[in-house]
């Protein structure tokens, strides 16, 4: 069950919190609750992913694309993720969910999110995204000009571009005919 009760807490709260230039980090808070628990008693792995769409609204909310966004009815949808889980988070334990904006190509945006605690990452991820809009896919620098008007995308790190090309790979593998 998708966590309305902290999607309304974001939602409400990131209005309020100091604007930010959407390539700066957004921090947010969260706890971990019982229903976020697996049978190991820790953050289940799906409600990782959850929490980051989470951040990224909060992220793009304090970077006042928000109202941007519905005005123009564009969307944002993932296109791929990668999470590495290096710790785990149990029952209760406060965790900051820090997630920015690395960049951006042609073919999409890429964004980090971090889970920590007490100064140590608990899981990392990696997400590739782009925008929809009434007429289907918008193209990148459409889009970035709004996020950040003439703004020019960071150097995407290496690992970014390994991980991307990885990506295109694994979707030309589905895209293949299989034989029987």
């Amino acid at each position: 069950m998708f966590p309305f009760v902290r999607l309304a807490r974001v939602v409400l709260a990131a209005p309020r919190r100091p604007r930010i230039d959407p390539l700066a980090e957004s921090v947010v808070t969260f706890r971990v609750l019982p229903g976020d628990l697996d049978q190991n008693r820790h953050l289940n792995n799906g409600r990782y992913l959850t929490m980051m769409d989470l951040g990224r609204f909060e992220l793009l909310s304090r970077a006042g694309l928000v109202r941007e966004l519905v005005k123009r009815r564009w969307y944002p949808v993932v296109t791929a993720a990668t999470i590495r889980y290096r710790r785990a988070l149990d029952a209760f334990q406060r965790y900051e969910l820090r997630t920015r904006l690395l960049g951006w190509d042609e073919q999409g945006f890429y964004i980090e999110q971090r889970f920590e605690r007490d100064g140590s990452v608990h899981a990392v991820a990696v997400i590739k995204g782009l925008f929809l809009g009434p007429r289907g896919k918008l193209p990148v620098a459409e889009v970035a000009n709004v996020l950040a008007p003439g703004a020019v995308s960071p150097p995407l790190p290496e690992w970014v571009s390994l991980w991307d090309r990885s990506q295109e790979l694994l979707a030309a593998e589905l895209r293949a005919p299989k034989a029987h």
